[in-house]
C-alpha cells in the first residue's frame, strides 16, 4: 500500500469560512487564517463593516450608544 503525502500536506489545515477551499500550509499565507488568502480575509472583514455579520446580544444601553455618537468622535 503506498502512501500519499500530498495528501498529509493539507491534512489539518481545515478549510476557509468564505470559499470553502483547503488552506494551503504555505507560510505567505499563514497571516489570513482561518481564511486561505488575502482576498477571502478581505471579503470576510467587508461582511463585518457592511453589518452582514452581527453578534448576537441585547440591544445597546444608551450610554454606549452615547459613546459612539458623531458629537464624542469630534475630539
Amino acid at each position: 500500500m503506498s502512501h500519499d503525502h500530498t495528501h498529509d500536506a493539507t491534512a489539518g489545515q481545515g478549510s476557509c469560512p468564505v470559499c470553502g477551499r483547503p488552506r494551503k500550509p504555505d507560510p505567505e499565507l499563514a497571516r489570513y487564517r482561518p481564511f486561505c488568502c488575502k482576498r477571502c480575509a478581505d471579503i470576510d472583514l467587508n461582511r463585518w463593516l457592511s453589518g452582514n455579520y452581527v453578534v448576537a446580544g441585547g440591544p445597546a444601553e444608551e450610554a454606549d450608544s452615547e459613546l459612539w455618537s458623531a458629537d464624542s468622535l469630534k475630539h
